[in-house]
């Protein structure tokens, strides 16, 4: 026995001695959205729109990667007071330098810039971000940080359970008058720039009521305990030169990108000049946000009562005819299954659009989503996946403007019911994101908007995606086939579309790992 507890005490303090620690005395003011943001000329464009009506907010729909980067400069441009931006990853590349850019030059026009992020991918940019943050109208938190003297590997280890835990949240708010939400965070690929990747997304930007619900719950994470200053968990503040160094450095970065497309598609833009003149043409409409709130990530998995399906769920089973979802990561699970089937039982039509195994980013997701596939297609589900081969038109309009890959891969997280209401967010329908991750999103009840996204859908949908059906087989069995499109010609194939054997291998080892709970 005694030989055992040595071996084992060892193990214990080496455990205990490699614990993530993070700081105990953090300087972290409470601060909140403006209540004066009326007076800014966001708030007096929407609030003298002769098209609104009382409670209701006004709605641009962004698909396009161009139209959505300029959205977010446009609404930096016009910020006033503040601009608070939640994201779950902004990176350093082409996209994410242009939108630093435009936040640092908003905050050297005085206004307030409150950046929160979660911690999942920032670890090696803290001197970055510190130095970012080092602007006086700067201020950047990091939501559930890693300990920054273990590594994160060991951290995934012993805090499993919290660390895997994410905020998914984005928004990008503007003196708590205009927010755009949806799918994409910052960079290249969200944005159709990266040579590799072109995640087909979809965001909304919404001016009124909509804008000071954000508000709040940005409001809610920012001053929530999981929050941490950028500046307490870096070891010495950045000195003035950094500060100095760093503007410097971005605007040569930005100097280098004078002919980016996205600058060109800016400097032609003419939304700035059509929100100040009211000449965009707006959908108005009720709308309700449905955020997680940041305690969701301190509560047991799986209560129900920190989780936004629940409260989206009532309004896709109030369905007459038809509902239509879009989710890059699709793992319905037996309950989700069973409730689309009770839809279909009702006469409901149901079309759902994900990945396929050559579109998706995360394999191991698929491998979830494979266990339900055979059982949608029983309850009468059409089922679509991702064609990732874009259209030679397609790539004809991308070649234009130097942008985009050869690659698609669903990315917008979306659902219309009856052509009347859409839902547009953060959240993927899986695990991960009912149960594990903290989201967001917006409920518009706006027949304009929904039928502008179904109508994209019937036209688009037989040669973007595969067609999945399920035929009976001679010996008893059932044979799933794959009908899609190559270059305009029809084709039909037995097994995963585009993909090799050795792919096809790794998801079916993968489906069998009791892993659900996780992706």
């Amino acid at each position: 026995m005694r030989c055992l507890v040595f071996p084992f005490a060892l193990l214990l303090s080496f455990v205990l001695s490699a614990c993530a620690v993070l700081p105990e005395q953090v300087d972290k003011p409470v601060s909140h959205a403006i209540s004066d943001g009326d007076r800014t000329i966001l708030g007096k464009v929407w609030r003298s729109d002769p098209g609104r009506q009382p409670g209701e907010s006004a709605f641009l729909l962004l698909d396009k990667g161009l139209d959505a980067f300029v959205a977010r400069a446009v609404l930096a441009r016009l910020a006033e007071k503040t601009i608070d931006v939640q994201y779950y990853m902004i990176h350093g590349d082409h996209v994410g330098t242009l939108f630093v850019h435009e936040l640092w030059k908003a905050a050297e026009r005085g206004v307030r810039v409150r950046i929160l992020l979660d911690d999942i991918n920032e670890g090696r940019r803290d001197l970055d971000i510190a130095r970012f943050d080092a602007h006086p109208n700067i201020e950047v938190r990091l939501f559930n940080p890693f300990g920054r003297n273990v590594g994160r590997l060991w951290q995934y280890v012993t805090g499993f359970g919290r660390q895997t835990r994410r905020a998914h949240n984005k928004s990008f708010t503007v003196d708590g008058q205009a927010t755009i939400l949806g799918g994409r965070n910052i960079g290249d690929e969200y944005f159709s720039r990266d040579p590799e990747l072109d995640f087909q997304d979809m965001d909304v930007l919404g001016l009124g009521p909509v804008a000071g619900e954000v508000s709040r719950s940005f409001d809610s994470y920012w001053n929530s305990e999981l929050a941490y200053p950028i500046s307490a968990l870096v070891d010495g503040a950045p000195a003035e030169g950094d500060l100095s160094g760093f503007r410097e450095a971005l605007e040569e970065k930005y100097a280098k990108m004078s002919d980016s497309a996205y600058l060109r598609r800016l400097k032609n833009s003419t939304l700035a000049k059509d929100i100040a003149t009211r000449a965009v043409r707006w959908a108005w409409a009720p709308a309700r946000v449905i955020a997680d709130p940041p305690e969701k990530l301190l509560r047991p998995v799986g209560d129900a009562a920190f989780q936004m399906l629940p409260k989206i769920r009532p309004y896709m089973a109030d369905a007459r005819k038809e509902v239509i979802i879009l989710s890059p990561y699709f793992v319905p699970g037996k309950a989700g299954v069973a409730f689309l089937r009770k839809l279909r039982e009702k006469g409901v039509e149901v079309k759902i659009l994900t990945n396929s195994l050559a579109s998706t980013d995360v394999s191991i997701v698929h491998a979830g989503y494979v266990r339900y596939r055979k059982a949608l297609l029983r309850a009468g589900v059409d089922l679509r996946e991702l064609n990732k081969l874009t259209t030679p038109e397609e790539r004809e309009a991308k070649k234009k403007d130097r942008i985009g890959s050869s690659k698609s891969s669903l990315h917008a997280k979306a659902f219309v019911v009856d052509r009347e209401l859409v839902f547009i967010g953060s959240m993927n329908l899986d695990p991960r994101s009912v149960s594990q991750n903290t989201e967001i999103g917006v409920l518009i009840q706006s027949p304009e908007l929904a039928r502008k996204i179904a109508g994209e859908y019937d036209r688009k949908i037989d040669r973007a995606a595969f067609r999945l059906e399920l035929l009976p087989t001679e010996d008893g069995r059932e044979q799933l086939l794959w009908h899609g499109y190559v270059d305009g010609k029809p084709v039909t194939w037995t097994s995963e579309p585009m993909t090799g054997f050795w792919r096809r291998l790794g998801i079916s080892f993968m489906r069998w790992l009791p892993i659900e709970s996780q992706i």
